[in-house]
């Protein structure tokens, strides 16, 4: 099915665990709507924002949720607050493009198009950062499930992974370099680690996803759009993944309107999703039974 949303351009969308309130952000706004309705209408919208919402998520008992936007701003929003107003705010020097909530849920990452990447105590409300690759945007951030490594991808395709100590209790996170993987020679697009930890996937303009493995971050599977023939059209960029609840399978969003249900051990296409008339430049992903 295709959800009820009407922004020009769509950049980021999530869900609270029951996943039928999912929320679409998008220019200057960010909107909550119901799948078992027929109303096209959104239920919620949080409105007040100049530029693009860039990224959206939620603290794991969705009391609260996150997002930031080219408006170089990082906001925490009260979702059980009735007057839709955000809560916190991180101000940074540049547009930012992706945030992620630390499995602590007491600390954001947030990083930016000048390539710095914010440690965001919520806690103490302190503001770390890093520069992996000066003036070099990081596209997109993410933290396993079991917070034992960070990874980032840049606008240069490489892939850079920190290892994880401290970051419990009262100790803030602390990152200590572990490797910086040439991922892919075009822009780096969106990183992901697998539900078991076990994987991590990068996607990029190359048309690839490329998954490894976080044992010795090795290349394990290349997923690629590429034509066999030189003289194939190309079918544009590999936006965004998610892995299966048992990281057996990912799903992958491109610019050729299509989402692909892919093998991870193999590489094989599973089932294409077709149906979009513009490309397919985010998803989310969720295949446990809904109560």
């Amino acid at each position: 099915c295709t959800g009820p949303h009407t922004f020009q351009h769509l950049y980021g969308l999530d869900s609270r665990e029951d996943w039928l309130w999912p929320f679409f952000a998008g220019y200057q706004h960010i909107r909550m709507y119901d799948l078992n309705s027929n109303n096209p209408n959104p239920v919620i919208s949080y409105d007040g924002i100049s530029k693009n919402v860039t990224a959206v998520g939620f603290q794991e008992d969705g009391r609260w949720m996150y997002t930031g936007g080219e408006d170089c701003m990082a906001r925490i929003w009260d979702l059980r607050s009735r007057n839709q107003q955000c809560q916190r705010i991180l101000q940074v020097n540049a547009p930012i493009n992706c945030v992620c909530l630390h499995p602590n849920q007491a600390e954001l990452i947030v990083a930016d198009q000048s390539g710095a990447i914010h440690l965001w105590d919520l806690k103490t409300d302190q503001n770390e950062q890093l520069i992996p690759e000066p003036d070099v945007a990081i596209t997109c951030v993410h933290i396993d499930p079991d917070a034992s490594y960070m990874a980032a991808v840049n606008s240069t395709g490489k892939c850079y992974v920190w290892h994880l100590t401290r970051g419990v209790k009262e100790e803030p996170t602390q990152l200590i370099p572990k490797f910086k993987l040439e991922a892919h020679k075009r822009y780096g697009l969106k990183c992901r680690f697998s539900p078991d930890s076990t994987l991590l996937a990068t996607c990029s303009a190359d048309q690839t996803c490329k998954i490894w493995k976080t044992s010795n971050f090795t290349l394990m599977t290349e997923l690629t759009m590429r034509g066999s023939s030189p003289a194939e059209t190309s079918r544009g960029w590999m936006w965004d993944c998610a892995f299966s609840g048992d990281s057996q399978y990912i799903v992958t969003a491109s610019s050729d309107n299509m989402a692909r249900l892919w093998s991870v051990e193999t590489g094989e296409i599973k089932r294409e999703y077709s149906g979009h008339q513009k490309a397919v430049v985010c998803l989310a992903f969720n295949d446990s039974v809904i109560s």
